[in-house]
C-alpha cells in the first residue's frame, strides 16, 4: 500500500517561510514525478509545483513562481516544498502527490496523478 505522508504545515505570519516534507512509503518514487497541489476552502484543488524523476526538470504555478521551490531526495523517497515570502491567499491544505507514467509526464493534470497525501493546513495571517 502506497502512502504518502506531509508534515511541516502550520500558522506563519505574512512574509514568513514554512519547508513542507512529503515522505512515501509503500513504493520507490526514484522514477516517478512528484509534486505539490493545494486547496483552500470553497476552491477546487490547485497545482503548486511538479518536478520531473531526476529532479531536473520541475514547474511552478504563477502563483508562486519565484517564490517556492520544490525539491526531492530519492534516497529518502521524499519530496520539499520551501515556501518563502508567504501571502494570505496561500492559505490552503497543502498535498503532495507522485505520478506514474511511462510517457512525459503532465504536472498541471490532476488526473494525471496516482497517488495522494492526506495533506497539511499552512494559514497565513496578515
Amino acid at each position: 500500500q502506497v502512502q504518502l505522508v506531509e508534515s511541516g504545515g502550520g500558522l506563519v505570519q505574512a512574509g514568513g517561510n514554512l519547508r513542507l516534507s512529503c515522505v512515501v512509503s509503500g513504493r520507490t518514487v526514484s522514477r516517478d514525478a512528484m509534486g505539490w497541489f493545494r486547496q483552500a476552502p470553497g476552491k477546487e484543488r490547485e497545482f503548486v509545483a511538479g518536478i520531473t524523476r531526476s529532479g531536473a526538470i520541475d514547474d511552478y504555478a504563477d502563483s508562486v513562481q519565484g517564490r517556492f521551490r520544490i525539491s526531492r531526495d530519492n534516497t529518502k523517497n521524499a519530496v520539499y516544498l520551501e515556501m518563502n515570502n508567504l501571502k494570505a491567499e496561500d492559505t490552503a491544505e497543502y498535498v503532495c502527490a507522485v505520478q506514474v507514467s511511462s510517457g512525459p509526464v503532465v504536472f498541471r493534470k490532476r488526473d494525471a496523478w496516482t497517488y495522494w497525501g492526506r495533506g497539511t493546513q499552512v494559514s497565513v495571517s496578515s
